[in-house]
């Protein structure tokens, strides 16, 4: 990817986290990024466009994390925990106060990146499972499908703001408690004791 159109799709990113979607604005970002509009126009045509490159740039980092690390010889609970704290840490596109202005002006664009994550994240925890059962750290009478679509829908309901009021639960305090859940209620008592003593390594609080 073009130098410059990252820096476009990293200041977008930015912005929306910091000050809400509203004031993502072609002036604001050109202002920000220091290109003229015709350079900003040549990158992307439409504003749904944008929003659809924002989307897959957010999808493309999110994979990365399976790219940085090398998880051939860590075990599934170590991955599952690095994997997850990160994905608080820096994928907070996740949190309701930028999913819901995007959902609503832009369905489409949003309603595709959500199945695409969402099919990315469920394969990738189907294989955890598979791992962790081989490995004595999740229970063996596991069903593997059943399981891999309740984290899915977990990770769904956070995004649900009559559950969830942002005002009143912050995300990354809800993903841990999530998490936490979702780690006891399938973990082996082996499993449970290498989770107890290795999470304190790991952090949810967003840096």
């Amino acid at each position: 990817m073009h130098l410059q159109k990252r820096m476009i799709l990293e200041t977008v990113r930015n912005i929306a986290l910091e000050e809400g979607i509203e004031t993502v604005t072609v002036d604001r970002i050109c202002h920000d990024t220091k290109i003229s509009r015709d350079t900003f126009n040549s990158y992307f045509h439409s504003t749904a466009e944008l929003v659809s490159q924002v989307l897959a740039y957010e999808r493309n980092n999110f994979a990365g994390i399976f790219q940085r690390h090398n998880f051939e010889n860590v075990n599934a609970i170590e991955i599952l925990l690095t994997v997850s704290t990160e994905m608080a840490d820096k994928f907070q596109d996740i949190n309701p106060f930028v999913t819901m202005p995007l959902k609503s002006r832009w369905p489409e664009e949003y309603q595709k990146h959500f199945n695409e994550r969402t099919d990315f994240i469920f394969g990738k925890i189907k294989i955890n499972l598979t791992k962790g059962i081989k490995q004595g750290l999740y229970r063996p009478d596991l069903s593997i499908e059943l399981i891999a679509r309740l984290y899915i829908s977990r990770l769904i309901d956070l995004h649900n703001t009559e559950l969830f009021p942002p005002e009143k639960f912050n995300f990354n305090t809800l993903f841990e408690v999530m998490f936490d859940n979702f780690i006891r209620g399938i973990a082996t008592p082996g499993g449970l004791s290498y989770y107890e003593a290795h999470k304190p390594n790991y952090s949810f609080k967003a840096e």
